[in-house]
C-alpha cells in the first residue's frame, strides 16, 4: 500500500492512499518519542498546533513523527486507532479506494477547557467538534456549572 501527503479537504496536509485497502487492514503506525505530559506541556506550551497521541496509560503520549501524525479527524471516518502493548495502529474500518484521504476520529478528551476544537470534516453526522461525545457533554455540563445565575 502506497500513502501519500498532500493538501486537504479536511485540514492543512492530509494522508491519501495510492491503492485500495482491505477492511481491518493496518495503514500506519503512530511512531515518534514517549512524552510525559508535562514534557509534552513544555515543548508545545504555546504552539497552535501539536502531533500528540495521548496513550492508555493516562501517563504517556506520542509526539508524531510519521505519516501517521498527517491522518486527519473525520466525524466520519474510515480508519481508527488502536493502542496494542504501547503501539498505536491506524486501521480501515471499511475497504478504502484508492485516492481517498484516510481519516479517523481523534475523540479528543482533554485540553484547554475553552477551545472548542473545531471539526471541519464536512461530514452529515459532524459533531462540529473533535472531542469525544463523552467529553463534549463533560464540557457542556461544566459550563452550565461555571455560567453565573441571574
Amino acid at each position: 500500500m502506497a500513502l501519500v501527503i498532500r493538501r486537504s479537504k479536511i485540514h492543512a496536509d492530509g494522508v491519501y492512499t495510492t491503492t485500495a485497502i482491505k477492511r481491518r487492514s493496518i495503514v500506519a503506525e503512530y511512531t515518534g518519542p514517549r512524552l510525559s505530559y508535562s514534557e509534552a506541556d513544555a515543548i508545545y506550551e504555546h504552539s497552535p498546533r501539536t502531533y500528540l497521541f495521548g496513550l492508555s496509560d493516562g501517563e504517556r503520549v506520542v509526539d508524531g513523527d510519521g505519516i501517521a501524525a498527517f491522518i486527519n479527524h473525520c466525524c466520519d471516518p474510515n480508519c481508527e486507532s488502536d493502542e496494542i502493548k504501547g503501539r498505536v495502529i491506524i486501521r480501515a474500518i471499511r475497504k478504502i479506494a484508492p485516492g481517498e484521504e484516510l481519516a479517523y476520529d481523534y475523540c479528543l478528551y482533554d485540553g484547554d477547557p475553552d477551545d472548542p476544537a473545531l471539526c471541519h470534516c464536512g461530514a452529515k453526522n459532524c459533531r462540529g467538534s473533535m472531542y469525544s461525545e463523552k467529553e463534549i457533554r463533560e464540557r457542556r455540563t461544566l459550563a452550565k456549572k461555571r455560567k453565573p445565575r441571574a
